[in-house]
């Protein structure tokens, strides 16, 4: 084998975005921590939010996040973009423009160094296409390869974006499809076909840039990208965080198909399971089939964004993201809260 043909993913227990701890596991882990406030942090890390938001001027806030993860494709290059993508897409989440990253990477001292080359330049390349300079970072050895990065952006503080602020009559879109999870556990099993994993990584690599710019044209009251968490520990944040409840249209959903087929077969990711454990109890599934309800809670690596849009700017919105992004979906509404469950799935 040449050294630039290492098997990354054979060196890692769990791929890209499933090897997140779960949302409840970190809900405990995080409890007690005191919070010091400050007028200008106006995100932080009480709330669930993809990333915090310091404001320095009248006209300017920082946009702070971090993300990174092992590997979830065999070939480094790849793997560097796919990780540069997803830590990217924090920043737009929030309405943010990239400007600076710091390279964040674990790696085994048997690693041959063209491979370490090559994820580094998998992700300049990456964030370069995003408008954003690498100005450094930290590397430290470790059994088990990881990538990621810290990424600072830019917002003007009045359009700051979070989760938390989606309203009753809002339209719910999401820019990618669901399934990605599913597909790279069945990939490491060796049951999916190249062509398939091919599109899969097309979407990973795929920035969110197109669909911020976009939205940031409307009336967006929330927004978040749905990463590891899945679809459904994504919105259940939104929608506590708004107080709020979401009623979706699953046929409107875009299933990747081979990754509904491989659902039926019970082919899942140890991340769906915790996913589901997290949020089942807020979810009213409704009819949908078990293999479709299984997609919703798959956690998604350098997934879409989820944006709660004003209703009188949604078809103008959806026009826009056609011809934008991935996979425009109008997937739902938001509707005022009267207790019991906060997703609805019809």
């Amino acid at each position: 084998m040449d050294e630039t043909e290492v098997k990354l993913t054979k060196l890692a227990k769990c791929a890209g975005c499933g090897a997140k701890v779960g949302a409840g596991t970190l809900a405990k882990l995080l409890e007690g921590i005191r919070v010091h406030e400050d007028p200008n942090l106006l995100v932080g890390f009480d709330k669930s939010d993809d990333a915090s938001v310091y404001k320095v001027s009248d006209d300017l806030a920082l946009v702070q996040t971090v993300d990174f993860f092992p590997p979830i494709a065999d070939d480094p290059y790849l793997f560097g973009q796919i990780a540069a993508t997803n830590a990217l897409s924090d920043v737009y989440a929030m309405g943010g423009e990239p400007k600076l990253a710091l390279n964040l990477m674990c790696v085994p001292e048997s690693m041959p160094s063209e491979a370490v080359h090559q994820i580094l330049r998998g992700g300049y390349d990456k964030v370069y296409e995003a408008g954003c300079l690498i100005t450094g970072g930290h590397s430290i050895f470790d059994a088990e390869p990881k990538y990621g990065l810290s990424v600072t952006g830019f917002v003007h503080p009045d359009k700051v974006l979070t989760n938390s602020g989606a309203q009753p009559g809002d339209v719910l879109f999401l820019t990618k499809p669901i399934g990605i999870g599913v597909l790279t556990t069945a990939h490491k099993a060796e049951l999916v076909e190249q062509s398939v994993m091919d599109r899969a990584y097309g979407l990973m690599t795929t920035l969110n840039k197109a669909a911020r710019d976009c939205m940031v044209r409307y009336r967006v009251h929330a927004c978040t990208d749905v990463t590891g968490f899945g679809l459904m520990g994504h919105l259940l944040e939104m929608a506590q965080g708004s107080d709020t409840r979401a009623v979706l249209s699953v046929k409107e959903i875009d299933l990747i198909d081979e990754a509904v087929e491989l659902a039926k077969m019970g082919v899942l990711p140890e991340g769906m399971y915790r996913n589901r454990t997290f949020a089942q109890e807020w979810v009213d599934v409704g009819e949908v089939p078990l293999e479709r309800q299984d997609l919703l809670f798959d956690p998604q690596t350098a997934g879409g964004l989820l944006i709660s849009v004003h209703p009188d700017d949604a078809e103008s919105l959806f026009g826009e993201l056609k011809g934008a992004v991935p996979s425009a979906q109008r997937i739902g509404v938001m509707e005022a809260y009267g207790g019991g469950k906060r997703i609805l799935l019809r």
